[in-house]
């Protein structure tokens, strides 16, 4: 269940701006703010059945772009090639300016 929880929360960060607001917020309030259905459902004024429909509409969404866009799995592998590069560049001594470069280009790919 934590890793589900996980994996929602780094794809809401691909994806959330594709989401309706009301997606977004279910999910937001729900993911990262770890409020109950019942606490969401009384803040939006709807049942806790309708908040645990959007949540699953929500997910079943991100998974479908994460499915055909890969934009996630692909951010993740460019950030363990950019911190494997870094480590080597390191081992190697390479220059201030390089090790600079690359570090940015981490940088940029953690957001």
């Amino acid at each position: 269940m934590f890793e589900k929880n996980l994996k929602i929360g780094y794809l809401l960060d691909f994806y959330g701006s594709l989401l309706s607001e009301k997606k977004r917020t279910v999910l937001d309030r729900y993911y990262n703010d770890d409020l109950s259905l019942s606490e969401i459902a009384e803040e939006l004024g709807i049942s806790r059945q309708g908040v645990r429909e959007l949540i699953k509409h929500s997910e079943e969404e991100l998974f479908f772009y994460e499915e055909n866009l890969r934009l996630a799995e692909k951010a993740g592998k460019t950030r363990e090639a950019s911190e494997t590069l870094l480590s080597l560049l390191k081992e190697q001594g390479a220059s201030k300016e390089i090790l600079a470069a690359t570090q940015q280009l981490l940088s940029t790919v953690n957001g």
